[in-house]
């Protein structure tokens, strides 16, 4: 098991899980909200083809939680970053 937080709330998950694995393991189902706020955004294409997942880890902004591999010791925060023009 590996070590990390999300908005500052100590977690775990399994080595080798993707940060939306991750978060999905822990019960966490979404992590960003549309452009004008009102919709939660988690996971859904799980493929990297849409910016649904995007989420803040260590120094990188936006990135697509079901692409980056989670390290022990990893930040991850919501981003507050809405992707490409046609997210959200």
């Amino acid at each position: 098991m590996i070590h990390f937080t999300f908005d500052g709330r100590p977690l775990v998950a399994p080595e080798g899980a993707t940060v939306a694995g991750a978060l999905l393991n822990a019960g966490v189902v979404s992590w960003r909200r549309t452009r004008k706020g009102e919709r939660p955004r988690g996971l859904f294409c799980g493929i990297g083809n849409c910016f649904d997942c995007l989420v803040d880890v260590g120094d990188q902004r936006a990135v697509r939680a079901c692409l980056i591999p989670l390290q022990d010791g990893d930040s991850v925060r919501t981003s507050d970053s809405y992707g490409g023009p046609d997210a959200g």
